[in-house]
């Protein structure tokens, strides 16, 4: 299923590294005129060439709010960063020239300033602030440490490679699920079939560079019709009706035909195909939240009942999305091996309505506490999952 949704929605559930950058994504939606006086409690700041960071000049430890102005004619991004570990603590996202936003801040004991970084111009530097004299701060804003389009570049190509190595086994399961047809043995063709979808399905974090071929392979029916009515409707959902609905396996090869082809296209078509640097860290959280909205609710099922294992295919895609983000999130993100203990915990329940026969519980046949323990572990995954992709978008280095 292709990436619909963004993981910003559950930006406000986190107390974590993820508030600290979501300071300025949230807030570079909210513009609003310029103050000529900040509210009562915040302070007035500058984000120009020449005065960035101006107006901060009594700093005090806790709670910190910012009303930041761009000075400037032109947009500009703006950090808040600790002077010597260069951690960014607060960030406003595309601050448009005379726009004024908000950043908040809880900040303890050390040595801070502004960093604006305006649009083809060198960063520039507030002054110095520090804050010093305070015992405990309570739930001070931790520092991160940014990732740029760089830092993205090893993690993009080793993605690309896994999904490279993926395709090759795809065209051979749909060649197989085409032969199946042909010689109308529909049973080898069913199990050929669901071989292919499990395996398109791990492959979330490259649905971005699939382009039209996507929806070609695996798009869903349109609203009010079914993957059985839909005129339009070609892949893997047009292909699983007919194959779970009793029709000939002669009104089924051509669907089948066309399938091969459209993965043979994407084969051919992904070698040259770049996958944009943000959407390895976006889909990792979305391809779960996609799965609790289209599979978990079993909105995609067109006869086959296999909505638990296409779970745990996208399971597989999350886990390999994730890995090569790995070693920049082991510094950034405290919360990564409790993620990963959560898909584990997922995986391992999707794993257990594998039949011994092959096949999988439908999902009408799990029981409450069932259904409750699997969307309790799903949405816990997705949860924790949210903040890489805020994370892992790549910013601009002040340095």
């Amino acid at each position: 299923m292709s990436p619909l949704t963004t993981n910003q929605r559950y930006l406000a559930l986190f107390g974590t590294i993820a508030v600290v950058i979501a300071v300025g994504i949230v807030g570079s939606f909210a513009s609003r005129p310029a103050l000529s006086e900040p509210a009562s409690g915040t302070i007035g700041v500058e984000s120009g060439t020449e005065t960035c960071g101006a107006g901060w000049t009594e700093p005090h430890a806790g709670l910190s709010r910012f009303a930041v102005h761009n000075t400037t004619i032109a947009g500009e991004e703006v950090y808040l960063e600790g002077a010597k570990n260069q951690l960014v603590y607060g960030e406003l996202e595309g601050l448009g020239p005379s726009a004024t936003h908000d950043l908040s801040a809880v900040l303890a004991n050390g040595s801070y300033r502004f960093v604006c970084l305006p649009a083809d111009l060198p960063p520039a530097y507030g002054q110095v602030v520090t804050i010093n004299g305070a015992h405990s701060v309570a739930d001070p804003t931790p520092g991160v440490k940014i990732v740029t389009a760089a830092d993205l570049i090893a993690p993009d190509k080793q993605y690309h490679a896994w999904v490279s190595g993926r395709l090759p086994i795809l065209a051979s399961d749909v060649l197989s699920l085409a032969r199946s047809v042909a010689t109308g043995d529909i049973p080898a063709a069913r199990a050929a079939w669901l071989s292919a979808h499990l395996e398109y399905e791990s492959l979330g974090a490259a649905y971005g560079a699939f382009g039209d071929l996507d929806a070609a392979i695996n798009g869903v029916p349109r609203s009010g019709s079914t993957a059985l009515t839909d005129p339009n409707l070609t892949g893997f959902h047009r292909l699983e009706a007919l194959l779970w609905g009793g029709a000939a396996a002669t009104a089924i090869m051509p669907s089948a035909d066309r399938l091969v082809t459209d993965v043979n296209r994407l084969q051919s078509a992904f070698a040259t195909a770049q996958i944009p640097p943000l959407d390895i860290g976006l889909r990792a959280h979305e391809i779960l939240e996609n799965a609790i909205q289209f599979e978990l609710t079993g909105a995609t099922d067109a006869g086959s009942a296999t909505n638990i294992a296409t779970i745990g295919a996208n399971l597989v895609g999350t886990r390999e999305a994730l890995a090569p983000l790995e070693p920049l999130l082991a510094t950034r993100y405290p919360a990564l091996a409790s993620t990963k203990r959560w898909l584990d915990r997922a995986a391992t329940l999707v794993a257990s309505y594998h039949r011994p026969d092959g096949s999988w519980t439908p999902l009408a046949e799990l029981t409450r506490p069932q259904r409750q323990a699997l969307n309790a572990a799903l949405d816990e995954s997705v949860q924790l999952l949210a903040p890489v992709a805020t994370i892992t978008d790549p910013r601009l280095a002040p340095q």
